[in-house]
């Protein structure tokens, strides 16, 4: 097993797989003792195992420590030890009558996360970075588990369509998803979106979505950092690790308009850049896009996310119809004959709320599949970024039939990354025009 090197400092909360990831696509995935281990267990113990340890996981964790009826974490897995000494604090302190991982369970490396889901366990949590994410989504529906796995669940079409695959096996199985898109599991949302499918302001021409503000944390190089070790480390600004932040965070957003129209558009156009963040630590993606999405009835999404410090700071999503216009964040509705509708509903907390689903219906032995959903959202906001990336107009079935795969073809410590700095530390910024995207 690889470990990380000696010496170097934490973070990086996740864990993977690259290397043999192309062979668990296919057989590996109908296997009959998986279908045997996916079981309703009632009131019995659901035994849980974390993959990707970071600040994601340890909440992911806890939440799923606090839904009802017996539950506990029985395994941890994660690329580097600390990440794993410092969430296993956090989770035990939380719900310390729910934890049991010695040192024997708690795995260190690329292949950790199989070892953690080999263990006898019910359900598996999926935290690691999204470039990841399918091949552990895979390797956990073969071993028959129940999955939590956070958004976005790829970075790219090939994971897309990894991801889709293994959601047809989980469902052969009868194995419960839930995916990471927690606006599903909020009380003011699910009413507004309701009413809007019901048609309260008409049919819906336009819908506007934003992720506008600051942006996030940096993780500055170490000397004695390998190349993939760095970019693991600082993994959101380098896009086989989490897509953009378009892919990563603007996903939110561009879901709840989907799940608006019920659909996925049909082609999308627009611009990006990077005119703040333009140093060596921010890896190669932008820091603004702007993307025209189209649904198949002509209606249009605009899609603006943006992280540049002291500029306009706005998450939300709106809805335009021929009777009025909603705020679907704000869960109020502002009509043409001046009247207003504001959601008084109320619930728990949608992180929350989104385990305490999935472990109800474990239990219940009840339908629960977020997987396709996760998957389209997903590849909406990738056709996104391939659009601000290569400037062109790009439709939805080409996008999501491109061969273009954005991992190393190795992952190791001292493997060569899919992207290197130059002399002075820059690394190569997608440019419109010229840019590979399918």
């Amino acid at each position: 097993m690889s470990h990380a090197p000696i010496g170097s400092p934490s973070v990086a909360r996740r864990q993977f797989l690259v290397g043999s990831s192309a062979a668990l696509a296919g057989a590996a995935l109908v296997q009959p003792a998986a279908a045997k281990l996916a079981r309703t267990l009632g009131e019995k113990e659901l035994r849980v195992a974390l993959v990707g340890c970071g600040g994601r996981g340890a909440g992911a964790a806890v939440q799923a420590l606090s839904t009802e009826g017996p539950v506990k974490l029985v395994a941890m897995a994660d690329a580097f030890l600390d990440r794993i000494e410092t969430c296993l604090g956090e989770v035990s302190r939380a719900r310390p009558d729910r934890v049991d991982v010695p040192p024997e369970r708690r795995f260190l490396g690329f292949d950790a996360y199989k070892k953690a889901i080999d263990v006898d366990c019910d359900v598996v949590l999926l935290c690691t970075q999204p470039g990841f994410r399918p091949a552990q989504f895979e390797y956990a529906v073969s071993r028959g588990r129940h999955v939590f796995m956070e958004k976005p669940v790829a970075v790219d079409a090939p994971g897309v369509r990894r991801v889709l695959a293994a959601a047809e096996q989980a469902k052969k199985q009868r194995l419960k998803v839930g995916v990471g898109l927690q606006r599903h599991h909020d009380a003011r949302y699910l009413e507004t979106v309701k009413r809007l499918q019901e048609g309260a302001i008409g049919d819906i021409n336009l819908l506007r979505c934003y992720w506008n503000n600051d942006g996030v944390w940096v993780y500055k190089r170490q000397p004695q950092m390998t190349e993939i070790e760095y970019q693991m480390r600082n993994w959101y600004y380098f896009t086989w690790l989490c897509g953009d932040h378009i892919v990563e965070q603007h996903i939110h957003n561009i879901d709840v308009c989907n799940w608006v129209k019920n659909a996925t558009p049909v082609r999308a156009q627009g611009q990006g850049g990077r005119q703040v963040r333009t140093g060596p630590d921010f890896g190669e993606i932008y820091d603004h896009h702007f993307v025209e999405f189209t649904y198949a009835d002509g209606s249009k999404m605009f899609s603006q996310c943006r992280h540049q410090p002291s500029t306009w700071s706005n998450v939300s999503e709106h809805a335009h119809g021929a009777n009025g216009v909603c705020d679907i964040s704000g869960a109020s509705i502002s009509f043409k004959d001046g009247t207003r509708w504001r959601s008084r509903a109320e619930g728990g907390d949608p992180y929350q709320v989104e385990h305490d689903a999935l472990f109800r219906a474990i239990r219940e032995e009840r339908e629960h599949d977020e997987s396709v959903n996760g998957a389209h959202s997903t590849m909406t906001a990738i056709l996104g970024r391939m659009a601000t990336y290569s400037g062109r107009e790009i439709g939805w079935d080409e996008a999501l039939a491109s061969e273009l795969v954005l991992a190393p073809a190795e992952l190791s410590w001292t493997a060569d990354a899919s992207v290197t700095p130059d002399a002075n530390g820059l690394y190569p910024i997608p440019m419109p025009g010229r840019t590979r995207v399918l």
